[in-house]
C-alpha cells in the first residue's frame, strides 16, 4: 500500500496495541463490578474500550445511579488488575520488531496514551520499552483525552514532526477517531473490538498485527 503523505515518525496507543493490558484492565472491572455486586451490559463495556478512566467512572457512575460507590470500585478494581499483572506486562505480538525496524529505519517514535504518566512509565518500564520511545504522552499532558486529537497534536509537536507526516497506530475505535481528529494517518490493529464502517472509511489501513504494520512502513520506507 502507498500512504498518502511521507512518513516521517510513528505514534502508538499503549493499552491494546504496545501492550496487551486492554483485556486485563476490563477483566480487572468486571471482577470488580461483580465484587461489589453489579453486572455490565455489553454495550456499556464496549462504550469503554478506549476511554480514560475518569470517562469510564463517569458512564458507571450514570448507569448504576447513586447505588455505585467510586472509591469502592476504584479500590476493588486496583487490587484485580495489581494481581492480574503480578506476573509482568505482556506485550502484543510483533512489538520488538516493529520498534527495532522503527529505530534502524530512523523513524522516530512516540506514546500517546489515555493512561496517567506514573502508570504509563511505570508500565512501559515493566515492559522494558520506556526507553525506546522519544516521547510518551499521556492523558496529564492534556486537557481532553482520546477521542479528541490533543494526545496525538502532543505527541507528533513533542518529536518535532507535523501530524499529516505521522503514522498512528490504534487498537480503538476511540483511539482511531482521535488520530483521524489530528490528521494523522491511522493505521488500526483491532483488539478488544472489529473495525466497523467508521472504522474502514478512516483508517489509512487495518493490519491483523503489528508484524503487518512493520511491513507496511517497511514496504513504504523502501519506496521513499
Amino acid at each position: 500500500m502507498v500512504f498518502p503523505s511521507p512518513v516521517e515518525a510513528v505514534l502508538l496507543d499503549m493499552d491494546g496495541t504496545l501492550l496487551d493490558t486492554e483485556q486485563v484492565y476490563v477483566g480487572a472491572m468486571f471482577g470488580a463490578l461483580v465484587e461489589l455486586g453489579f453486572a455490565v451490559p455489553d454495550a456499556l463495556a464496549s462504550a469503554m474500550v478506549g476511554l480514560p478512566g475518569k470517562e469510564c467512572m463517569g458512564l458507571l457512575q450514570g448507569h448504576f445511579g447513586a447505588a455505585f460507590r467510586a472509591d469502592a470500585f476504584h479500590a476493588a478494581y486496583v487490587a484485580q488488575r495489581t494481581e492480574r499483572l503480578r506476573d509482568g506486562i505482556p506485550l502484543k505480538p510483533g512489538v520488538i520488531e516493529l520498534l527495532d525496524h522503527l529505530a534502524a529505519a530512523g523513524l522516530p517514535t512516540a506514546v500517546a496514551t489515555s493512561s496517567s504518566r506514573s502508570n504509563a512509565e511505570t508500565n512501559l518500564g515493566r515492559a522494558g520499552l520506556l526507553a525506546r520511545f522519544g516521547a510518551v504522552v499521556t492523558r496529564d499532558d492534556v486537557v481532553q483525552g482520546k477521542p479528541d486529537p490533543a494526545l496525538f497534536l502532543k505527541a507528533a509537536a513533542a518529536l518535532g514532526r507535523p501530524p499529516g507526516r505521522c503514522v498512528a497506530v490504534e487498537d480503538s475505535h476511540v483511539g482511531v477517531r482521535a488520530a483521524h481528529a489530528a490528521g494523522t494517518m491511522p493505521v488500526m490493529v483491532p483488539d478488544m473490538l472489529p473495525p466497523n464502517e467508521e472504522m474502514r472509511r478512516i483508517c489509512v489501513a487495518i493490519a491483523g498485527d503489528l508484524h503487518e504494520v512493520r511491513a507496511l512502513l517497511a514496504l513504504k520506507v523502501s519506496v521513499d
